[in-house]
């Protein structure tokens, strides 16, 4: 008995057509490889481009910054409410007036990381850095925690000058 054959396996197409699916781009075949640059006759090495401006390879460094400046004052505004009851309770003598400049410096920090998109917030977080250094009066572990928020505001703005400039 001869009769029609069925494939028992998958089967590729003869030829160049390839299926058109979620995998494979309807239309034309496009080429492999990256895209060629307009650039392609001059060769750049490292981060720095033929134009001289320096890429970070981030997608949109200006989010990434601000993504850094608003995480590094939410995490200060964090650990500066939740430094308030170990004073209290190891040995510091905060007073009212003390607490509430913890209270209203984390509010302001809470305020700055909601507001990196402006440029003048970055100054704003630096003028906090110096209050919670002077709050330092009130008590010494404010300062101690002043030093090393200084440290990682100072690093911030560091990364923020190498990637945008």
């Amino acid at each position: 008995m001869t009769g029609p054959q069925r494939p028992t396996g998958p089967q590729r197409p003869a030829g160049p057509e390839q299926p058109a699916g979620p995998e494979q781009p309807a239309g034309p075949e496009q080429p492999a490889g990256p895209e060629p640059r307009p650039d392609a006759g001059t060769q750049a090495t490292g981060p720095e481009q033929p134009d001289g401006v320096r890429r970070s390879g981030l997608r949109n460094p200006d989010k990434a910054v601000r993504g850094l400046g608003a995480g590094t004052m939410s995490l200060e505004a964090l650990v500066l409410l939740l430094a308030i009851q170990p004073i209290r309770v190891v040995g510091g003598d905060l007073s009212g007036a003390a607490i509430g400049v913890i209270v209203a410096l984390a509010v302001a920090c809470v305020v700055l990381a909601g507001m990196m998109r402006r440029p003048w917030a970055w100054h704003a977080g630096t003028v906090i850095q110096g209050l919670l250094l002077l709050s330092g009066l009130l008590h010494w572990s404010l300062f101690a925690l002043g030093v090393m928020f200084a440290l990682v505001w100072a690093y911030a703005l560091h990364v923020r000058r190498v990637i945008l400039g």
